[in-house]
């Protein structure tokens, strides 16, 4: 990302903390520079990374903000932050060996519009299900491509040679993907959605001229008895369909979203496509309680699980930010 995109970025921020929070933007902008700088120890954060509320503040998804104080621009921020350096190089791994190819053979226009369409659907889908903490990462926008690569290979089926070896391999990467997807603490709806809506863009996007036209176009001899057109028919009838699905499902996931809709409530058994329990591990997540006192600047914080307590020079501070200083004591 460029530095120009960085403080374009930074500044958005700003402006709406500054809206929010009654103009105290020097304040903000102290405080906002101080967090974006400094990593928390790595025993609270694994991946080298910032606090949640670090993430909170730069525009992490939080579906709370999003619905009661209508923050939509939270469903695209997220996909640009991650939890910490271990999380960007895994992502940018896995971009560099999805991306390169089709970036390559279809544009980075094509390509970036179907990254940032998939990773707002995956964003949505997430938000419709998981409506509690916060969440990060451009892991739909990378099941996107996942999802257009396979769409883009049955809409184009007749350029390719090995066509039968091609599907098989991508079904099999595909379905190990979403399987890892059911461990704790993986947000596999934001899998599914961004691999749906790359799905259905790959069929709008990626569309190729057949192989027939492509080889009479290519021939040299003037006479053809008659010319083949350009796409199939059955091209054309998936481009149409997968654009009005694909419309259709963005919008009416957004009004649900922002009306509080919570899809669990609707579907008793979709929450095992997240997370599946087992002897080994448990979905649900573990509650942690803390007593706190306040004495002028000072917020002594008693975890009651375990008994352990500290004392914190904050002040004004946030309900999730006295959440967070909880949970890192009764961890």
């Amino acid at each position: 990302m460029s530095s120009g995109l960085i403080y374009g970025y930074y500044a958005l921020i700003l402006k709406v903390d500054e809206e929010e929070f009654g103009g105290h933007g020097a304040l903000l902008q102290e405080g906002l520079f101080a967090s974006i700088t400094l990593f928390l120890p790595l025993k609270q954060n694994p991946l080298l990374g910032p606090s949640s509320s670090t993430l909170e503040n730069m525009g992490a998804l939080q579906v709370d903000k999003v619905v009661h104080r209508h923050q939509v621009w939270r469903l695209f921020s997220c996909v640009w932050l991650h939890g910490g350096v271990v999380h960007v190089l895994a992502n940018m791994l896995s971009l560099v060996f999805i991306g390169i190819r089709l970036e390559q053979e279809f544009g980075f226009v094509r390509i970036g519009l179907l990254y940032v369409i998939s990773g707002f659907g995956g964003s949505l889908l997430s938000s419709l299900f998981i409506q509690s903490g916060i969440s990060v990462g451009a892991s739909g926008a990378l099941f996107g491509l996942l999802g257009a690569m396979l769409s883009e290979l049955l809409t184009n089926w007749t350029i390719y040679a090995n066509k039968c070896a091609a599907l098989s391999t991508l079904i099999v990467i595909i379905v190990i993907n979403l399987a890892v997807g059911i461990l704790p603490h993986m947000d596999n709806f934001a899998h599914i959605g961004g691999f749906i809506s790359g799905f259905l863009l790959g069929f709008v996007f990626l569309i190729r001229p057949q192989y027939k036209w492509v080889s009479q176009r290519n021939s040299s001899s003037r006479y053809v008895s008659r010319p083949n057109s350009k796409h199939k028919p059955i091209q054309y009838v998936l481009w149409v369909i997968s654009f009005i699905l694909l419309c259709a499902g963005l919008v009416a996931g957004t009004v649900l979203l922002l009306r509080g809709v919570d899809l669990n409530d609707h579907c008793s058994w979709c929450h095992y496509l997240s997370c599946v329990p087992t002897s080994k591990w448990s979905c649900k997540p573990q509650e942690v309680y803390c007593e706190s006192t306040e004495m002028g600047n000072q917020l002594n914080i008693t975890c009651l699980s375990n008994g352990r307590s500290d004392i914190f020079s904050v002040s004004n501070t946030s309900p999730s930010q006295a959440q967070e200083l909880c949970s890192h004591l009764c961890s």
